[in-house]
């Protein structure tokens, strides 16, 4: 029986019978994923292997809470960014949030760059992001790379709306500010 063309609907009811091979296949489609999320966040890949493996173990495990199983990937990404981010503030570690990995579109006035000049424009906007307060890395990062919205970000980061809007608002001023000055 293979387990390769199933949907994520079958293999999740696998999973929930503690089938491994099942298990085993949920993981190999979705690890590198949670692992780049993790380490975009937590930047420090033996750690980020380590909370992407017990956030699937907490997956798993958690399985008969999920009400929808065509959403399980952004339920366990939220699993991951929720661990990535306990360890975060546990650790307070303030170093760069690395952004190497994340492929920018950078516009001009005509559309998008050729592939060359985008690079470098992508290139000097990682390279001013990673000299931004933590706060605006990790506000930006979230709402910016993740893709989270202003109340999921509160959640994630323990604070409150108003403050949330502000951080990101600041983080993006603070952001255009340093990109003038390059320019």
């Amino acid at each position: 029986m293979t387990l390769t063309n199933q949907n994520i609907e079958e293999l999740l009811q696998l999973c929930k019978s503690n089938n491994q091979r099942a298990q085993l296949e949920v993981y190999n489609r979705y690890y590198k994923a949670m692992y780049n999320t993790s380490f975009r966040i937590v930047k420090d890949s033996f750690k980020a292997e380590d909370i992407m493996q017990e956030s699937f173990l907490a997956a798993f495990t958690k399985l008969d809470g999920l009400n929808d199983s065509s959403t399980f990937g952004s339920w366990l990404k939220r699993i991951v960014i929720n661990n990535s981010i306990y360890y975060y503030n546990k650790n307070n570690k303030h170093k760069d949030v690395p952004l190497d990995d994340v492929i920018y579109k950078v516009e001009d006035d005509q559309g998008i760059e050729d592939n060359e000049l985008a690079t470098i424009k992508a290139s000097q906007i990682i390279n001013t992001m990673k000299s931004l307060k933590d706060s605006y890395q990790l506000g930006l990062t979230l709402h910016l790379i993740e893709g989270y919205d202003y109340e999921e970000i509160c959640e994630i980061m323990n604070i409150t709306h108003a403050n949330c809007r502000t951080l990101i608002s600041r983080a993006k001023e603070s952001l255009r500010q340093k990109l003038l000055t390059i320019a």
